[in-house]
């Protein structure tokens, strides 16, 4: 019997606004991004999501998977904004166009992870 993958995202809110991130942690590889995928899927029809909220504090580099992932979820018709991407990500979403496409805000998450939510 296999074992049970941990969650790759952290849930920070779940419901019609769904907000997830990494807690602070650095970015997966694109090895986990399959489960990634499963994992916000299946969150976001549990909770017929409309606005999915993606934080991004601490990630220094987003594989080009993940960037398929939320563009393919836009594609579903469910709004997303990114929160808190580095310089370095803010110029990948720019070359891309998807700074276009995805709001970006700044928006502090500290309390939230020190909570352990």
């Amino acid at each position: 019997m296999a074992d049970a993958q941990p969650p790759i995202l952290d849930v920070y809110q779940a419901g019609p606004t769904t907000v997830v991130g990494f807690g602070g942690r650095e970015v997966i590889d694109d090895t986990n991004l399959s489960l990634c995928r499963e994992q916000l899927m299946e969150l976001l029809k549990a909770h017929d999501t409309k606005v999915l909220g993606f934080d991004l504090t601490d990630v220094r580099f987003v594989p080009s998977g993940l960037l398929g992932l939320l563009a393919s979820v836009r594609g579903m018709g469910v709004e997303v904004h990114l929160y808190n991407p580095s310089p370095d990500v803010r110029d990948v979403l720019a070359t891309t166009h998807l700074d276009r496409l995805m709001p970006i805000h700044e928006v502090d998450f500290s309390d939230r992870r020190e909570r352990g939510e």
